[in-house]
């Protein structure tokens, strides 16, 4: 099937440095894919050749006459527009009923009426999504569309994603999203494309594999240096005749050592940690918190331990901030107490990551103005290498905030919040705008971090990945902890942030009916279900060493090279198994809580 939308060979610089270097990207009908690479790769700007918004210094960008796009930017621009109404319209043909679009702004809330001026940053992302599903496209392109959004939006997106007829290119951080819907995986690295026709699932042990393989070629490149300065040396002859094709021979590999392009780093956190706090970090009783008639917290009791890793989950505007600000102390409760463990030492990082004047400089930042040194750990580290942990080049220790991408201001809180000593992490929505790789790194960090944490995050993979217990809000005021991560408490509670009764308000009498709504009925559970519970265990031990078994066979640098069948199959094979041990985990922990109601 001929493709829909192409660009072959492409090439663009900025500044005089090459950012794509023959780049490409084919999407043809049916086609999920994501396209993934390190913030300032450039996939913004490829997606902006994609949709012919930009012009490319070289390359071929071909679309079908006939197909029909839509293009979602990172940073949609609503101005112009009288209502949020005439921008979704503006997005459909002359001959293109405008009832889809209200029905989707009806779907996530959005007033047709209101003002895109005064939209909020998730108002004016839903907004955009809806101009660009509203015309039904024949090829989506989106970039980042789960900025700001909450997660009952995300969910919702996800569930319309899938739905979707369109072939898709997505651009995002959120791993559950394109490990979700996506069906081949774009990587752009170093201004060139390089394409897996698996989804994201299998991305990154295919990612791997092929930075070792470079590793090695560099290292077989490095070695061929020291032959050939060893026969310059000493391999001449008597008369001291060189041949000059060995010369140009060293003097050209020596170009493609200078020249080549190494992958690039990532980043190397280390968080400082203070004295360590006393067994209770945090011990809430009771606590309330209303602004005018709208209670934020109603009767909310809650015991945090040191080392315990607490998720706060909720749509935009339910209080999730508020809710930290009342367990940290920095706000106080209007009813009940919050009392704070020993020696507690805290250290947080603002969702608005505004606390700085644009013009403060990035030295001045790190370092509080007037020193060349931050303090890490105890000990004095110079400004230069603790940025250099952070992915800052030497060349921006005088740049000023207001310059730095949304990704590299996201570091830079980071830098400042893991720089103070601490016992207690108040984390605000900590991944937005961080590439994969960094957080990796981030969450390798708050797993060793020795203290506590609380963390508002609206990344599901991210919050399975670190949280020990989740907190909801539940509406009007109430919110409700569950033990894990958010997996776990969609398990539990029978339903994500979108589900059916989400928005609903649980007051206690409702709440209470509801719980004996969720009781099962007085039965013995089934033979098969028995059955099940007798055997998961076992299956999923079998699962977890096959799954070991391959990550050892795909973490052997040379198999690509040497078996590239073979490595498709491991990688096809273990994309399988990780899904089908986290069927079976959830499988067996929804009969072990069918058991525990059963048995009272």
């Amino acid at each position: 099937m001929p493709p829909q939308l192409q660009l072959r060979d492409i090439r663009l610089s900025l500044g005089g440095a090459s950012l794509l270097d023959g780049a490409e990207l084919t999407i043809s009908p049916g086609d999920r894919i994501a396209l993934v690479g390190r913030n300032g790769s450039g996939k913004s700007t490829l997606l902006k050749i994609a949709a012919g918004e930009s012009v490319a210094d070289d390359g071929a960008r071909f679309a079908q006459p006939n197909a029909r796009l839509s293009y979602l930017p990172q940073e949609p621009d609503l101005t112009g527009y009288a209502t949020t109404l005439d921008f979704v319209l503006s997005g459909l043909g002359e001959e293109e009923s405008s009832h889809r679009a209200r029905a989707l702004m009806e779907d996530l809330a959005l007033d047709p009426r209101a003002d895109p001026a005064l939209l909020s940053g998730g108002e004016a992302r839903r907004a955009a999504l809806v101009r660009a599903l509203a015309a039904d496209p024949d090829i989506l392109l989106l970039d980042e569309p789960t900025n700001h959004l909450d997660l009952v939006a995300i969910e919702w997106l996800e569930k319309a994603l899938s739905l979707s007829r369109a072939a898709f290119a997505l651009v995002s951080h959120d791993r559950r999203l394109l490990a979700d819907l996506t069906r081949a995986t774009v990587w752009l690295d170093r201004g060139r494309t390089r394409r897996l026709d698996q989804g994201f699932a299998a991305f990154e042990a295919w990612r791997d594999a092929r930075l070792e393989e470079e590793e090695i070629e560099r290292h077989k490149l490095d070695r061929r240096i020291v032959e050939e300065e060893h026969w310059m040396r000493y391999g001449v002859t008597a008369r001291r005749k060189r041949n000059m094709r060995r010369v140009g021979e060293l003097a050209a590999l020596r170009r493609e050592r200078r020249e080549t392009r190494s992958s690039e780093g990532v980043a190397t956190m280390v968080a400082p940690d203070a004295k360590a706090s006393g067994a209770l970090a945090i011990e809430a009783d009771n606590i309330g918190k209303s602004y005018g008639d709208r209670p934020i917290v109603r009767d909310f009791s809650l015991r945090v331990m040191r080392g315990d890793r607490v998720g706060i989950v909720g749509a935009n505007g339910a209080g999730k901030t508020t809710l930290v600000n009342l367990l940290t102390g920095t706000l106080a409760p209007d009813s009940g107490t919050v009392r704070l463990g020993a020696n507690v030492a805290m250290a947080s990082l603002d969702q608005r990551r505004a606390s700085l004047l644009p013009t403060t400089t990035l030295t001045d930042a790190l370092t509080g103005g007037g020193s060349d040194f931050v303090a890490v750990n105890g000990e004095r580290k110079h400004v230069v290498g603790y940025m250099k942990d952070f992915l800052f080049a030497p060349e921006q220790a005088r740049t000023p905030i207001g310059k730095l991408s949304g990704g590299e201001r996201g570091r830079l809180m980071l830098a400042r919040a893991l720089a103070q000593p601490s016992n207690l992490m108040a984390l605000d929505e900590p991944t937005n705008d961080l590439d994969i790789e960094t957080l990796d790194l981030l969450q390798e960090l708050l797993g060793d971090y020795p203290g506590t944490i609380l963390l508002v995050s609206h990344d599901r993979d991210f919050l399975d990945r670190v949280a020990t217990s989740v907190i909801v809000a539940e509406g009007e005021g109430f919110w409700r902890e569950y033990a894990g991560g958010y997996s776990d408490m969609v398990a539990q509670r029978g339903y994500g942030l979108s589900g059916p009764l989400a928005p609903e308000a649980p007051k206690p009498e409702k709440a209470a009916a509801r719980e004996t709504a969720r009781q099962p009925a007085k039965r013995k559970m089934s033979f098969n279900e028995k059955r099940a519970l007798e055997t998961l265990p076992g299956r999923i031990e079998a699962l977890r060493g096959e799954i070991a078994a391959l990550e050892r066979a795909l973490g052997d640098p040379g198999l690509h090279a040497r078996d590239p069948q073979g490595f498709e199959r491991a990688t096809t094979s273990y994309a399988a198994k990780r899904a089908e041990l986290e069927a079976a985990e959830d499988d067996w922990l929804a009969l072990e809580i069918l058991r525990e109601e059963i048995e009272g």
